[in-house]
């Protein structure tokens, strides 16, 4: 099961319809955020680069803003990695193109320049050659022969050649995976009826079926296991003298020199704890990775999400299996972060409540959890993003991912705060909403509501839509396979549109008033059934997981709902725009979903998960698609958002004694990863 949410709205819809808004209450001040600090940095290709600011740094302890500079370095130093992982000639393909963009003297007035810049932007947001979203190659605007030409200028002592090969060499290795469409076309595949593993450009598997691999891990499954680990989830399968074996991601494995100086941060880092309890869970993060024994990852997770004391708190390592097509190998991802006092008062007050919540929704009680155990949630400020969380990034989170720890010990959800607030300040007046809305009741009731419900569906959705519900003996968590994640991320935006219309939300003040719920139910359907397609490229399908999870809701209750007309896609002058006419029984078909996404999930009912992902969450309206694409053109927005890091430093004094962390912004987009690629490249060239 997945847990972190990539936008529960798309980037643009989540900042459209928070425009106007005022949600700029906090002090900035002390920390160098004013009324002229720069949000928008970069805009390129679909996206637009932004900076988010860290309030309330300045205010931390000295102890720890020591602490986040050191998981800080070590949510940077496992950059390269994600990047193999997304493919195996990333990095040189990466480094290539870093190093002709560095040190070619030619002309740079010309076409060709330009969209090699573009290009490089691009997969620097990307992580790799392939779309961060969209799961496509992204083909380069140059041409081919250009890209020889610029290679070969540069001197060769300035080009990251791989184990002494010549350009020619390189070159050849490259420049199919670059240029030739039907080459690694996909990073991920998930295309019914193939081979999902042979047809996928991520670099989890290496000469081995789908077949192979599902047999290699199921051999390895306890029957009845009550507390399994997640089998595969930090290595590379491949093969050995024709044997299927795992190449594990470990000190001294695979990614080893990475890996080696991430361990070296976090045992600064542990140096500075702010208690005892942090400083056992990152030494057991420690011994992870060095021993990448999945028990010991799983001892880890127990420590992390049993700490609720600590202020600054991180994730960091192998997480999330969003990029493999079976859902097994996580991707390297961190982010460091600190709670956001005040503001997390909301999820308290949710999570406090978790019991109730899970007596009174409207599934089965065969799958109800008698006790929900360790809810733990805040809202928290981002201070740093790295791996799989930049610069593309989550507003939410929720983890740890196997079902026995939450079962046991419970979760942790957070709602990024800092983020959200960049998103809002970034789009202000960029008319999205009068473009796509239907009428002035809906463009107010987002206008007075938006920001407040859209946080609070984030909330519910981390905090409780992820922990709700249970498996019935003997199911397997991974049974859903390559369908788990969209109908999980499913189950959980269910969990939460359902209750944002409780009155309950009203009584626990919450929400102002019993209309305030409606502005999220029309983004959200709005979003899921229409303007998310700004991200599919013509005559292509719908694959990201959480796009196939808001188009499966929308499109399931627009269709159960139509013979009492209560959602429709109504045309005027020439424009679709949703309508919803009866917010009561929307509710009502939000409930029925979400009990059947319970048992499908509770009873491994895998039939059922892929035909209603199938029926309604991956097939795009052609003539629909069209026009809404005309109409966002139109707008000039670009519908994907990243993001640049601060830059801190230690300042010590003459014997060398840390006296303050400083924190700057000055940094753009380019100089960023240029640095980064400097300071954290310690892979070699193909794994």
């Amino acid at each position: 099961m997945k847990r972190i949410l990539f936008m529960l709205t798309s980037l643009f819809l989540l900042a459209a319809c928070n425009e106007g808004k005022k949600a700029d209450t906090r002090t900035t001040g002390d920390d160098g955020i004013d009324s002229t600090f720069e949000y928008k940095v970069d805009r390129f290709a679909d996206i637009e680069i932004l900076r988010y600011p860290v309030p309330g740094f300045n205010s931390l302890t000295l102890q720890q803003k020591e602490l986040i500079y050191y998981l800080s370095q070590a949510a940077l130093e496992g950059r390269d990695i994600l990047w193999d992982q997304n493919n195996r000639y990333n990095l040189t393909i990466r480094r290539v193109c870093e190093g002709v963009y560095e040190n070619y003297m030619g002309d740079k007035s010309s076409e060709e320049w330009g969209n090699f810049e573009t290009y490089l932007k691009q997969i620097w947001m990307a992580n790799g050659i392939h779309h961060h979203y969209s799961e496509d190659k992204i083909m380069p605007q140059f041409s081919q022969d250009f890209f020889v030409k610029l290679v070969k200028s540069v001197d060769p002592g300035r080009m990251p050649f791989r184990d002494g090969m010549a350009a020619d060499e390189t070159l050849n290795e490259i420049l199919p995976v670059m240029f030739d469409p039907a080459v690694m076309p996909k990073r991920m595949s998930q295309t019914p009826g193939t081979d999902i593993v042979a047809t996928s450009a991520v670099n989890f598997y290496e000469g081995v079926t789908q077949k192979e691999v599902e047999d290699f891990y199921n051999a390895m499954k306890v029957p009845n296991d009550n507390t399994p680990v997640s089998y595969g989830l930090n290595s590379k399968v491949t093969k050995v003298d024709g044997v299927v074996t795992e190449q594990v991601w470990k000190l001294g494995g695979m990614y080893d020199k990475a890996i080696e100086r991430i361990i070296g941060w976090l045992e600064k880092a542990a140096t500075v704890a702010e208690n005892d309890h942090q400083k056992q869970t990152i030494l057991s993060l420690i011994a992870y990775y060095k021993t990448g024994d999945l028990k010991t990852f799983d001892d880890y997770s127990v420590q992390w999400v049993t700490d609720t004391t600590s202020r600054v708190d991180f994730i960091n390592g192998f997480i999330e299996t969003y990029s493999d097509p079976l859902g097994l190998k996580a991707t390297w991802e961190s982010m460091v972060n600190f709670k956001s006092i005040e503001a997390s008062e909301r999820t308290r007050i949710i999570s406090e409540n978790a019991q109730w919540f899970e007596d009174n929704s409207p599934i089965d009680n065969r799958f109800k959890k008698e006790e929900v155990k360790g809810v733990s949630a805040k809202v928290i400020t981002a201070a740093i993003l790295g791996g799989d969380t930049y610069p593309s990034t989550p507003i939410g989170i929720n983890l740890p991912n196997a079902d026995w720890i939450r079962r046991d010990h419970g979760s942790k959800s957070v709602t990024i705060d800092n983020i959200t607030f960049a998103y809002d300040k970034a789009a202000e007046g960029n008319g999205f909403k009068e473009e796509f809305m239907w009428s002035d009741d809906e463009r107010g009731l987002t206008t007075k509501y938006g920001t407040l419900t859209d946080n609070l569906h984030t909330d519910l959705h981390e905090c409780l839509g992820h922990g709700s519900g249970r498996l019935l003996p003997g199911v397997s968590t991974d049974v859903l396979q390559a369908y788990a994640s969209p109908l999980e991320e499913t189950r959980a935006d269910l969990f939460a549109l359902y209750y944002l219309a409780d009155p309950k939300l009203v009584e626990l003040g919450l929400l102002p008033d019993n209309e305030a719920y409606k502005a999220e139910y029309y983004s959200y359907i709005m979003n899921g059934a229409m303007t998310q397609l700004t991200r599919i490229q013509p005559g292509k399908q719908i694959e990201q997981a959480h796009m196939r999870n808001r188009a499966t809701i929308s499109n399931w209750v627009i269709e159960q709902g139509k013979a009492d007309k209560v959602v429709e896609l109504k045309e005027r002058d020439g424009k679709t725009y949703v309508v919803v006419n009866d917010y009561d029984k929307l509710r009502a078909l939000f409930g029925q979903l979400l009990a059947e996404l319970q048992r499908i999930k509770s009873e491994g009912d895998f039939e059922a998960g892929k035909n209603l992902v199938e029926t309604y969450g991956v097939k795009v309206n052609p003539v629909l698609h069209k026009e809404v694409l005309s109409r966002y053109e139109a707008l000039n927005l670009a519908p994907y958002k990243g993001f640049v890091n601060p830059v801190y430093k230690l300042v010590t004094d003459e014997n060398g004694k840390v006296t303050d962390v400083t924190i700057s912004y000055e940094e753009n987009y380019v100089d960023q990863q240029l640095r980064y690629a400097r300071q954290y490249s310690v892979l070699p060239l193909k794994n």
